[in-house]
């Protein structure tokens, strides 16, 4: 038997968010280090493979995310399973854990839920980008798609821009856009609209965080100034990514595959990296322009890294050692 007796760190949901994991701040402050070290060539992240089984939904999939973030840093892997019908049973859509690793030794170090952590820092990236890309003192955010996502997607933006008014809601359900209208009540005002077009008409900042299929965000729904943060990928239409003044991307190649709508313009051969405006980590950076003027439609495309996830996971599990927090195992 090997002399060493390693042990990892578990840190449950509730572990997470009692360290910070369950509000916005931790997630930008890491994210926006990460993001920039990602630009600037400084993180390693192979592509995520997806495994299907069977021709589901889009949606109904397992996903692996492998990275590696600073130096000598931290190694990682989000392992993340979805099924697009799970919330009918009374189940988030997602599940997921994230393994980090010793980059000294490649032994795990810590395993941790990782359906919060998923959650807040796909709303924090969306937080970074409405900083510099956003119409400077936008007032209104739609979210259509109001699942935990979507729900994580507000309480961020409410957190970091204590100057939004008022908050649009579709879902295919009316009653998850009525129970977060209630629930949002005494913090922001909130409307329920019937239809998408509806909602996103009157959105400086529009959230798609559905689980659809197929298309339906038209270009002139989108009034100009508006940034939309196209967060669950295939609810924009082509036309969007083609007339848009500028369209973001956390990372190109992840956003190249999979036969998502960036994809399928590529390999029509309309879109390409030269069209892309510009990787959130280097507007971050300084090294491309947000914003340049108040009236430009932007399109964010985040897909969502691995680097991503790994920074903040790193961020939780140093500040659960530090306050003594969740159960230690035996690894043998």
């Amino acid at each position: 038997m090997p002399e060493h007796d390693p042990r990892l760190l578990y840190l449950t949901r509730r572990d997470v968010a009692a360290v910070g994991g369950a509000s916005a701040g931790l997630y930008v402050d890491a994210l926006r280090a990460a993001l920039v070290a990602h630009a600037e060539g400084a993180t390693v992240q192979p592509l995520k493979p997806y495994l299907r089984a069977g021709k589901g939904h889009i949606a109904d999939r397992i996903i692996a995310m492998p990275a590696h973030v600073g130096e000598p840093g931290v190694s990682g892997l989000k392992w993340i399973g979805s099924k697009h019908d799970n919330p009918a049973a009374g189940r988030e859509r997602a599940s997921a854990l994230i393994v980090l690793n010793d980059p000294e030794t490649n032994y795990p170090v810590a395993i941790l839920e990782g359906g919060l952590i998923s959650a807040w820092r796909t709303a924090a990236v969306t937080c970074l980008a409405a900083e510099h890309l956003a119409r400077p003192g936008f007032t209104d955010v739609t979210l259509i798609g109001c699942g935990v996502i979507g729900r994580t997607q507000v309480d961020a933006l409410l957190e970091r821009f204590p100057g939004i008014g008022t908050v649009h809601l579709h879902d295919l359900r009316p009653e998850a856009a009525h129970e977060l209208a209630a629930r949002l009540d005494g913090r922001v005002a909130t409307r329920v609209a019937a239809e998408a077009e509806d909602a996103v008409r009157a959105g400086d900042v529009v959230l798609p965080c559905t689980v659809t299929d197929r298309p339906y965000l038209e270009f002139d729904w989108l009034k100009p100034g508006t940034l939309l943060a196209n967060v669950s990928i295939m609810d924009v239409h082509k036309e969007v990514f083609l007339r848009a003044d500028k369209v973001v991307v956390d990372d190109w190649e992840q956003s190249n595959r999979e036969k998502k709508i960036i994809n399928q313009l590529v390999l029509e051969g309309s879109f390409s990296r030269e069209q892309l405006h510009a990787e959130l980590g280097e507007i971050l950076a300084g090294t491309r322009p947000g914003r340049e003027s108040t009236g430009e439609i932007i399109l964010l495309n985040p897909m969502g890294m691995a680097v991503e996830d790994i920074a903040c996971a790193a961020e939780v599990h140093a500040r659960a050692e530090a306050q003594g927090v969740g159960t230690w195992l035996d690894l043998y």
